[in-house]
Parts: C-alpha cells; sequence; structure tokens
C-alpha cells in the first residue's frame, strides 16, 4: 500500500541496460470499494498526460470507482503515475457536471433542449455561411478528445463549411513538435521508442520536467538510472528539477540557460561535434542535405561565446557535448522549455541535427522523442483537426488534396488550399475583429491557457462573434460562451488515441454520461445531419452513426502515407496492448522505431511540407524543394540565435516562464475535482531565486504581486531552485474552485495574465517561456507557500524559513496498491524480448 501523492514514481525496479523493463501493477479504487466489489474492468488508456499508458477502469453500479495498469501493455509494463491513479475517475461523478445544453438569455446562460440548442447553432451557422461563407467559421479543439472526433471534426471543416480556420490547444503545446519533425525529416511522427531507454548509454533532456510532465516515463528511466550500469543524464533546464539532480548523481550535467537563450546552447553543442570530429561523415553525405550551412550557422559559437549568452559554464557545454558525441547510443527528449520558448522550432530542429550528424536514429537506445504535452495531441495533428491536412498531407500538393476530395466525394475546390490553414493565435484575432463571427471550442479552455487571457476573455464575451462550447463543466471559457453543449467524457464513450511514440489504443466505453450528456462524436454528428452537408453523389457527408465506422474510414484515408492504420482496427486493438503505428501489410503488429533503413519522407512528391526558413518562417516554394532533390534524405537546417521579444529591463529585471506542476493537467477541469491532487496542489504560487526573494525582502510564504507589461497576479512565493532571474509560476490555477474552498481571485492568479501574444515563425506556437516582470512584496504570508515539496518547486534546501513557514512535506494520498510481476510478459517490438526483431 503506498501513498503515492508522497512518492510520486512508486517503487523502483532497476534492471540493466539492454532487458525488458519489469512489469509492475498499480491499482487505485475508491475508499469504500474492494477489489471483490468491481462488478467489471473495461479496456482503456491514461488521459491525464502525453504518456498513453494502458489502463483498466474499475466499473460499480454503473459509476467508475478506480483504475489499475495493464501489465501486458507496452507502454506502461502495468504502472500509472499519480494524475492517473487520483484524477482518471473522480471527476466523472462531480455534482457540477453539465447535464443539459445552455443558451444565452438575456446575458444568463439557462437550461434547454438539444433541438433549441443545436437549432440556435445551426441557424446562425447558416445565417453566415449565406451571408459571408465558410471563412465566418472558426473551430479551437483540443489534444484530448478521441480519433475518431477529430477525423469527424476535420471533415466537417474542410469538406462540409471549407473553413481554413481550425486548430487545437496543441498549437500551445505540441506545435513545434510536429514542425520541427517536417523540417527535419519531411513528415510528423516520432522517430523513436519508449524502449530506446533500456539501450541508451545517455538521455537528453531539453526543455522537458518528465518527473513531473510523464510521471511513469521518468519511473521507466529511473529503473536504468537506478541500475549498476546507468545512462548518463544531461538535463537543460533554467529550474534544479529532478532531472538535474538525476544529472549529477550519474555524472551527466545540468545545463540552467537563461530563459529564451535555448539556440544559442544547441549551436554550442552542434559547433562541438564539428570541432571534435564527433560527426558520422559517411552517414551524413549518404542520409543528410545541407551539412556545410549547418557547419557556417554554427562556427561562431564557441564554448566561451555560449556562456557569456546562456549564463552557463562553458566546460559544462563541452562536457555536455562530450557526453552526446562519445556516446553509443543517445536518447534526446524534448517539451514545453524548447517548444514555448524563443526559436522554438530552431532550437528542437536542433536536437534532430545532433542525432543526424552521428547517425543515431531509427536503432535502439538511438532515438528522439519529441514528446507532447496532451494525450491526443498526435491524433489532432494526424486527423487534421488542428490545420493540418488528414493522413500527413501536404496543402501545397495538388495531388495530396485530391486524394482527399476522391475520399470524401466533394469537388477538391471546396477543401481550403489556397493557402496555410489559420493558426489559433490568428483564429483569435480573427475574433477578436469579427471576422470570425462563430467559434466553436471543444474540450478546451482558452480563457485560462491562452497568452496574455485578459485579451482572450474580452475576445470570448463581446457581441462581435458567437461562441459555442462543449465540454463536461462549465469551465470559465464556457461561462463566456451563448451555448454550451454539454459532453461525454473518458470513460463514457469508446474511441482510439495514440500517444507520443505512435502506439494507438482503444478506450472502451465503460458507463453512461450524466443526464442528456452526449459524446462529442454524436454531437458533431447532430451538427452535420441538421447542416445537410452532403457528398458530390447526393449522400451524407459523415454517414457514420458508430466510432468504429469512423475509424474503419479513418484507416482508409491514411493509406500509403507515413500515418498508416490501413492494418489496424477496432478487433485488433482489443488485445493486450497498444500498437504503435505505421502498422500495414508491411508491419502487421506495428512499428516501434522509424527510419531505421535511413530512408525519410522527403521525396517532394510524398513530402508533408516543402520547408520553412526557421529564423523567419518563409516557406520552401516546390520548385525550390525539387531542385534540392531531397530523395529521402533528411534536412540539416540551423538558424542565428536572436535575443527575445522582450529582455529585461530597469522596470522589469526579471525573466518569467511558465509550466506545470506534477499533481495538476491543464487548467484543472478534472484534477482539481480530485480531493487528494487538490490538496497536494491547491493553489497558484510563484517560484523566485534564493538570491533575487533576498534582494527584494521576500520570504517563504509571502503574498507578492509579479507585474509585466501585460498585467499581474498576485501569488504566495516559494523560495525555491530556479536560477537567479528567473521567476516560475504554474498555468492552471483560473476562476474554478472546490465547493467550500477559498483560494483567492481568478483574475490576481492567473499566470497567462503575463504572457505575451507572439510566437514562432515556424510552428506559431506561443512564447509562454520567455517575458520581463518584476516581483515585489506585498505582505507576510500566513504560511508556506501552496507549492508541493515532492519536485522541481520543493524549498531552496539551503534557505531556511522561519518555523511557521516552512514547508510541509506534500503527502495524504489514498493509499494505492502495487505489484511487482515476478514474470515479465513479452512485449511486442520490444528488442529486449526474446525472439523480437526490429521495426
Amino acid at each position: 500500500m503506498t501513498d503515492r501523492i508522497a512518492d510520486i514514481h512508486g517503487e523502483r525496479t532497476p534492471h540493466p541496460r539492454g532487458t525488458v523493463w519489469p512489469a509492475r501493477v498499480d491499482q487505485y479504487l475508491e475508499p469504500g470499494t474492494s477489489a471483490e466489489q468491481v462488478e467489471s474492468w473495461v479496456q482503456s488508456a491514461c488521459l491525464l498526460c502525453s504518456n498513453g499508458c494502458g489502463v483498466d477502469i474499475a466499473v460499480r453500479d454503473g459509476r467508475m470507482v478506480g483504475v489499475r495498469g495493464r501489465a501486458t501493455d507496452v507502454v506502461n509494463h502495468g504502472r500509472l503515475g499519480p494524475k492517473g491513479l487520483y484524477g482518471s475517475t473522480a471527476w466523472a461523478s462531480a455534482a457540477d457536471r453539465l447535464t443539459r445544453p445552455l443558451v444565452r438569455e438575456g446575458g444568463r446562460l439557462v437550461e434547454t433542449d438539444w433541438e433549441t440548442a443545436m437549432g440556435r447553432v445551426v441557424e446562425r451557422s447558416r445565417r453566415l455561411l449565406e451571408d459571408k461563407g465558410p471563412l465566418s467559421h472558426g473551430f479551437y479543439t483540443s489534444g484530448q478528445l478521441f480519433l475518431e472526433e477529430y477525423y469527424a471534426l476535420a471533415v466537417i471543416g474542410k469538406a462540409g463549411l471549407g473553413t481554413p480556420h481550425m486548430d487545437g490547444n496543441t498549437r500551445l503545446c505540441t506545435a513545434t513538435a510536429a514542425a520541427a519533425f517536417k523540417e527535419s525529416f519531411g513528415a510528423d511522427g516520432q522517430p523513436g521508442s519508449y524502449t530506446d531507454i533500456e539501450h541508451c548509454d545517455a538521455v537528453f533532456l531539453y526543455g522537458h520536467n518528465m518527473p513531473e510532465t510523464q510521471t511513469v516515463l521518468w519511473a521507466r528511466i529511473l529503473d536504468r538510472t537506478r541500475a549498476d550500469d546507468p545512462p548518463k543524464v544531461v538535463c537543460v533546464d533554467p529550474r534544479r528539477t529532478l532531472v538535474a539532480l538525476e544529472a549529477e548523481r550519474t555524472g551527466g550535467v545540468h545545463l540552467a540557460p537563461r530563459v529564451g537563450t535555448n539556440l544559442a546552447l544547441m549551436n554550442g553543442l552542434t559547433r562541438e561535434l564539428f570541432v571534435h570530429g564527433w560527426v558520422d561523415e559517411d552517414w551524413v553525405a549518404a542520409h543528410t542535405i545541407g551539412v556545410d550551412d549547418l557547419r557556417s550557422t554554427v562556427e561562431e559559437w564557441t564554448p566561451d561565446k555560449v556562456a557569456e549568452v546562456c549564463g552557463v559554464d562553458a566546460d559544462d557545454v563541452r562536457r555536455a557535448a562530450r557526453i552526446f558525441g562519445e556516446s553509443e547510443h543517445v536518447l534526446s527528449t524534448v517539451l514545453q522549455g524548447f517548444y514555448q520558448s524563443h526559436q522554438a522550432t530552431a532550437a528542437s530542429v536542433a536536437v534532430h541535427n545532433l542525432h543526424l550528424l552521428r547517425g543515431m536514429i531509427g536503432r535502439p537506445g538511438a532515438g528522439i522523442l519529441q514528446m507532447n504535452g496532451q494525450p491526443t495531441a498526435q491524433n489532432n495533428r494526424e486527423c487534421g483537426a488542428d490545420g493540418d491536412l488528414p493522413g500527413f498531407r501536404n496543402w501545397d500538393n495538388p495531388t495530396h488534396v485530391q486524394q482527399l476530395a476522391d475520399a470524401w466525394d466533394v469537388d477538391a475546390m471546396t477543401i481550403p488550399h489556397w493557402a496555410p490553414p489559420t493558426h489559433a493565435m490568428q483564429i483569435f484575432s480573427y475574433a477578436e475583429t469579427g471576422s470570425i463571427e462563430l467559434l466553436w471550442i471543444s474540450a478546451t479552455n482558452p480563457a485560462v491557457s491562452m497568452p496574455e487571457s485578459a485579451r482572450i476573455r474580452r475576445i470570448l464575451g463581446g457581441e462581435q462573434c458567437f461562441v459555442v462550447v462543449q465540454d463536461l463543466f462549465l469551465t470559465e471559457t464556457a461561462e463566456l460562451a451563448d451555448v454550451v453543449l454539454p459532453a461525454a467524457g473518458w470513460g463514457e464513450k469508446t474511441g482510439c488515441f495514440t500517444n507520443v511514440n505512435r502506439t494507438v489504443h482503444l478506450s472502451e466505453k465503460a458507463v453512461d454520461p450524466p443526464g442528456e450528456a452526449r459524446s462529442d462524436l454524436d454531437i458533431l454528428l447532430m451538427y452535420a445531419d441538421a447542416m445537410g452537408f452532403a457528398t458530390r453523389s447526393g449522400g451524407p457527408l459523415l454517414p457514420w452513426r458508430t466510432p468504429e465506422e469512423v475509424f474503419d474510414a479513418w484507416a482508409a484515408v491514411t493509406a500509403g502515407r507515413p500515418v498508416d492504420y490501413t492494418g489496424l482496427s477496432y478487433a485488433k486493438l482489443r488485445g493486450p496492448t497498444g500498437i504503435p503505428w505505421p502498422v500495414n501489410d508491411a508491419h502487421p503488429d506495428g512499428t516501434d522505431r522509424l527510419y531505421a533503413d535511413g530512408v525519410f519522407p522527403t521525396d517532394t512528391d510524398h513530402c508533408e511540407t516543402y520547408g520553412h526558413d526557421l529564423a523567419t518562417g518563409g516557406t520552401v516554394t516546390e520548385t525550390e524543394h525539387r531542385a534540392m532533390d531531397p530523395a529521402g534524405r533528411a534536412f540539416l537546417k540551423g538558424a542565428a540565435y536572436v535575443p527575445p521579444h522582450e529582455e529585461p529591463s530597469e522596470e522589469y529585471p526579471l525573466r518569467y516562464t511558465t509550466g506545470r506542476t506534477v499533481y495538476q493537467f491543464h487548467t484543472r477541469t478534472k484534477t482539481a475535482r480530485s480531493r487528494d491532487l487538490d490538496r497536494a496542489a491547491p493553489d497558484a504560487w510563484v517560484e523566485v531565486s534564493a538570491h533575487d526573494a533576498a534582494e527584494r525582502g521576500i520570504e517563504e510564504g509571502d503574498w507578492v504581486r509579479v507585474t509585466s507589461p501585460r498585467g499581474m497576479i498576485e501569488v504566495r512565493a516559494r523560495v525555491g531552485s530556479v536560477m537567479d532571474g528567473a521567476v516560475f509560476a504554474p498555468f492552471h490555477y483560473g476562476r474554478w474552485e472546490p465547493a467550500g474552498t477559498e483560494h483567492g481571485d481568478a483574475a490576481h492568479r492567473l499566470a497567462n495574465e503575463l504572457t505575451m501574444t507572439v510566437w514562432d515563425p515556424v510552428s506559431k506556437q506561443p512564447t509562454f517561456k520567455t517575458a520581463a516582470c518584476q516581483v515585489t512584496r506585498l505582505r507576510a504570508g500566513d504560511g508556506p507557500a501552496p507549492a508541493p515539496t515532492t519536485a522541481a518547486s520543493a524549498p531552496h534546501p539551503d534557505r531556511s524559513a522561519p518555523p511557521s513557514r516552512r514547508a510541509r512535506p506534500t503527502e495524504g494520498g489514498a493509499p494505492t496498491t502495487s505489484v511487482v510481476l515476478a514474470e515479465t510478459p513479452t512485449y511486442p517490438l520490444d528488442p529486449s524480448g526474446p525472439g523480437r526483431e526490429e521495426g
């Protein structure tokens, strides 16, 4: 029995390099329920981070009452993290679930029936189409719906309405991952596999606080670093995270660059490979193009210059480069510290460059994981609900557009391919000016999660745009809508989702949704039916009635594309484990890692994009791309470092950055409704270094005001281990609170009040990580900050607070069970397993 609030990662199972990760089954049942009382266990996968852990849902009396990990699943080998254990089912029975549609009357949202609510949406939609055309419509969706729902939405938007204004909150978390893959390899898709952890001799984590964002994956790394032959860990992060501590413990390096200087650091590491001869010249010549331009771009970035710009030690730069250059098998992982920062795509592509220069891709232990922040972000990208074309097709390739037109039986000119799709930041600008007059938001909460959130609230609450929201609860965004549609959640519907390393899971319906709530798929089909969207043959554009029918249609559309699902079916996915795509005749059991043959989808007629200039975002034309004749070779691309948009000044001398905590997910729509998770991280805080706190007379738990040129928050201070000159704030906290609690005014604790409406030129991802700010002490607190003590937000070890302010250990989670299996199952495609071949 374990308190998994206090013990985030659970019992260690160390094992030697090249052996299978032992299985450990984690289980949580709500208090008052025993294993004997569980009536059924229903197959699914966890939906509270991007790791995609296989899970079974416990059902009793028509309710979800707990979860257990699936020992046979290739992703997690039975393990679950705190969010998965305590947060998966707690929200489902909350008293404030939306159970009936709402419409705005006299300035208030009032309950109504489905016919009235959808009738209002359809009436507005039809009128706008007749008067203004399809550009009057915009869709903003999530990274948490199911594959089938994304595909239905993509068909509605692209073939029903013909609008390019479609994107998701994946733009905020994972757009740079997709953009970086396209720029280097010609198409989206993770090259690496989680199994690379078992085979690498070094792990580099770039802006990736894995112990808090993907807890089970970090447990997998710990089970190697705590073995007798551990890989070295290199951490790139301005905070002293658990990754940084493990780097120090394994003989690796913690590089803490100044916020906004990631590309300068990456240029320096790349230069070291050239200078010391750590480049596989033959492999590079055979499988890449652009090496001479890259060498010229990074030539000036000596370790001393990197140290000057980034604020890191020059010898640490040299040591990190040597670890990469002399290791035979390196696994690199990347997340928001790069994606949401300055020059995001260029910095992420630079990670690819390191691997390509050493020929370390496509084999066990030599992998790249450009991580996602959300559980189904990959499906959003695959299916085209984020604006891309379904199946990783190229907007600028008429053949690709025609393939979809034929599949959907519509005129190719209906599909909006005359210009790049509209990204989320631009969608909200169009909604602000009234160019978009109907904005449909699904399963996301932009009033809290978007940058410069006061502006977003004004847009959503204005008269210039009709806002439709479908969600589980009356979120801060739903409160501003004109129509609110109650949606079914995880476990209340059936569908598939794909995790970071391309593993597809089927999630079966376990219970009925409350009241009149409907699945997102049923809502979209209801709209499509009412709008009368039709094919050229006169049939319904969306003829499907079940999720399985949608999945089969989607699989057919992926034929011949890098993201090939043609060998997958619901029947196949009802097996013991998820399966990584591509799955087809050539790979009937799935594919563990991509590019083992050194051939990339860069051919001009096959690629997903012709590419961009990483510094400006300028597009490469088809003619230019064809002239380069990539012919299956990867691109080595570089860019010159330039300073961030907003540098510290006399008025705002510190650098502000936002992020996550292990116990909350996004805007806490689900996790704050778990008593265990909410008690662990109940309210907002801000972290400052001991030096910066002392300069301002700030003690642990003091109330402080953090200001930027855009706004301010008033929260309690954690004197922590962030680097001097940097300020960290978790972005999760908005207005909503559990019954009976008072955590303060949302407008004064919402981290995104301070962030900027600027974005990366290629991925269009907002730069949440770079803003100038000032921190001012307001008054003494009545205790420590509400930040957890278990991870990166722990108090500074050398800064002792007064006794009344000393942070108490974060603990108190309901007991979970954890059983290490004596015999570990055999996992498909695991190169450690007996008789398994590399995919």
